[in-house]
């Protein structure tokens, strides 16, 4: 069914491949009930169907994205003494250019995944890569403190694109047996950028052929070379836009017969932008609300990043008012971190080994969502002890090297941790994924952004030893949060209606064989058999045709190009919602196939 808020989709049709022309589809190809597209098992188009390398590329691109926009967080930071003797301004509004930074990471989310809803997640990225790029250079041209405060809230607001988004586009090309490495990257990515930031700016900023202006060309620099890369090696992946593009292909072919077509996604009539916007600016907070494991997930992120970024406001009070250090010298101090970032990241692959084992021995071909917890638990106790160790051994009198090596159990518990709680959230909530990561976003984002404004004054007001021991008791208090989800955890998402529940997904066997589709085939079978529970006739009716997949669809055949087409459902259905090829699909359940656009 061709749709007219799409146009430039039907244009593209020379770069799609049609499906064969004895491809079979649900439905009678009437205004009223039309063809309904759906992917082949092995059809080519299919982003789970990818080469692997094409898949890395993307995912290289996802990270120099999101590395791009992380750096631009605390980069500014390296030159902020330099931006305060320039402009005349006090060290709390120069750490305003942090604060609304971060702050953008909050209010883009709401925004921008709608719009990736609606037109894509290319588009999107392209789109906002260029404004972002747009109001980098206008900051490297800026000579008052108004407009460089202002481009840094829009930036912050154009940057939280791949924040978000990159995350979907992972579990769009990976299945949940091949996503663990390149979760870790992604969650890793965003808070090893703002560790570089502060050395590389700090040097260039005292640099007197440079200043600290030229942080925001290089910023520049790495958002163009960002969005060239995301021109030429980013291709759309989400496949609610790309069946629906296939489906306006067939009906465009098909004008000479009269077939309608339409995406499995979009089979009730599309939501408009607004509808779409207001949905996902609400559900985040709904599932902070109702949802304790986003709840508690969202929390413990959030005092991890908040910590982050108010060490960019604490390192140049230890380090350069009370060491001595020059902004360079006060950059490096972050290089314990940083390292102990990477560490934490390289032991994302004893994580997956365990993951892995743990699969191998499940009865089901896949693992719970608790095992992806490991980690989490070993890192929930280092972050603190990095926070205590430098806490206490900031003083001047202690050696400079003892503080900072003090970050290394620090960086390999934040990303331990956050690593482990990004896998944790994607396979509890597959595909629901989107709002829960973009409720952590949203409240971490806040938290970054409030952190570092109350620095100064609580350095000054209890000294260096107690204001950091302030977050390092947060850090301690939340060391329960890993250990709750692993014994608590499958009796949560039992109780949750968007939760994935093992207890509720049967046709195991068929999940196990067909893993490029589990992720979906795990939701699909939650809700089918919850609603089975109820009193409704029609959900325990879903339910019966979709696990045993007794009852063969009538067979109806029009003509595209004089080739039949039949009414069979798609063998990729099938196998997402536990049916082999030539069984029917339950109306209920393709409704609920048609939610992954949440």
């Amino acid at each position: 069914m061709s749709d007219s808020r799409y146009p430039a989709d039907v244009e593209k049709s020379a770069a799609f491949v049609l499906p064969p022309s004895d491809r079979s589809y649900t439905g009678s190809g009437t205004p009223d009930d039309p063809y309904i597209v759906d992917w082949d098992l092995n059809d080519a188009d299919d982003p789970y169907n990818w080469p692997r390398s094409k898949k890395w590329l993307i995912t290289a691109q996802l990270a120099m994205c999101t590395f791009t926009v992380s750096f631009g967080s605390s980069a500014y930071t390296g030159g902020m003494q330099y931006t305060m003797e320039d402009f005349g301004i006090s060290d709390n509004v120069a750490i305003l250019g942090i604060s609304l930074y971060v702050l953008g990471f909050a209010l883009g989310p709401l925004i921008f995944a709608s719009m990736g809803e609606m037109y894509g997640r290319r588009a999107v990225f392209l789109a906002t890569g260029f404004l972002y790029s747009a109001f980098q250079l206008q900051g490297a041209l800026s000579r008052n403190v108004a407009t460089l405060l202002s481009c840094r809230l829009l930036t912050g607001i154009f940057g939280a694109s791949p924040l978000t988004n990159a995350g979907g586009t992972i579990t769009d090309i990976f299945n949940f047996r091949e996503r663990g490495l390149a979760s870790a990257i992604y969650a890793t990515v965003p808070f090893l950028g703002p560790v570089i930031g502060p050395i590389v700016g700090g040097f260039v900023a005292e640099n007197p052929h440079l200043g600290w202006h030229f942080n925001f060309w290089l910023m520049f620099m790495f958002s163009l070379v960002s969005l060239i890369g995301g021109y030429l090696f980013a291709p759309e992946t989400y496949a609610p836009v790309l069946l629906r593009r296939r489906a306006q292909q067939l009906s465009l072919a098909s004008k000479d017969s009269d077939a309608h077509f339409v995406s499995l996604h979009d089979r009730n009539e599309p939501k408009s932008l607004s509808q779409v916007i207001q949905k996902n600016l609400s559900r985040p907070f709904v599932f902070i609300v109702t949802e304790p494991i986003v709840l508690a997930a969202a929390v413990y992120a959030s005092i991890m990043h908040g910590t982050l970024y108010a060490l960019f406001s604490g390192f140049p009070i230890i380090f350069q008012q009370h060491r001595g250090f020059t902004p360079g010298q006060s950059g490096l101090a972050f290089v314990g971190v940083g390292f102990g970032i990477m560490l934490g990241t390289a032991s994302q692959t004893i994580q997956n080994k365990i993951y892995w084992r743990v699969m191998e021995q499940s009865e089901s071909g896949r693992a719970p969502p608790e095992a992806r917890l490991h980690m989490a638990i070993l890192g929930s106790f280092l972050a603190p002890i990095g926070l205590w160790w430098f806490a206490w051994t900031s003083m001047p009198s202690v050696h400079w090297a003892v503080p900072i090596v003090a970050g290394i159990p620090f960086g390999i518990g934040i990303a331990q941790i956050l690593q482990s709680l990004t896998t944790y959230l994607m396979d509890t909530y597959t595909i629901y994924f989107a709002s829960a990561i973009s409720a952590t976003v949203v409240l971490r984002s806040i938290c970054g952004a409030v952190f570092p404004l109350f620095c100064p004054p609580l350095f000054r007001a209890v000294g260096d030893q107690w204001a950091m021991s302030f977050f390092a008791c947060f850090a301690t208090a939340c060391v329960p949060i890993p250990l709750l989800f692993w014994k608590y955890g499958p009796w949560i998402r039992d109780k949750s209606i968007y939760a994935y529940n093992e207890k509720s997904s049967t046709a195991r066997s068929t999940t196990t064989a067909f893993s490029s589709r589990t992720d979906s085939t795990a939701a699909c079978h939650s809700d089918v058999q919850k609603n089975a529970s109820t009193s409704d006739p029609n959900a325990k009716a879903a339910a019966s045709v979709t696990t045993n997949g007794a009852t063969p669809a009538p067979k109806i055949t029009a003509t595209i190009a004089d080739a039949p087409i039949g009414t069979l459902a798609s063998s990729d259905t099938q196998h997402r919602l536990g049916g082999g090829s030539g069984k029917a699909q339950a109306p209920e359940a393709s409704a609920l196939t048609s939610t992954m656009t949440s």
